[in-house]
């Protein structure tokens, strides 16, 4: 499966959620991370479940997707943004 957004494409993006706020509402959506282990490069991944620990997210492409699987949950304050959507 290739990835859904190609480069050259726009994807806006709002704010992070709020810290303490409601973080299941984020299933399912597409959401911007940064992880503090690859200073400057932004992931655009899908929040897949929410728990204790943190949140799941994976890439579209899962055969060659960086992602949870590899980083396992991440932590609400790597996402620094959640898509737009129509």
């Amino acid at each position: 499966m290739l990835p859904r957004f190609k480069d050259g494409r726009i994807l806006l993006f709002h704010g992070a959620p709020k810290v303490g706020g409601e973080l299941s509402s984020l299933t399912g959506k597409i959401v911007l991370v940064v992880r503090d282990s690859y200073p400057g490069i932004f992931f655009i991944k899908r929040v897949k479940s929410v728990s204790e620990k943190g949140l799941w997210v994976e890439g579209d492409n899962l055969e060659a997707s960086t992602d949870s699987r590899k980083w396992g949950e991440i932590q609400p304050h790597e996402i620094v943004g959640v898509a737009f959507r129509k």
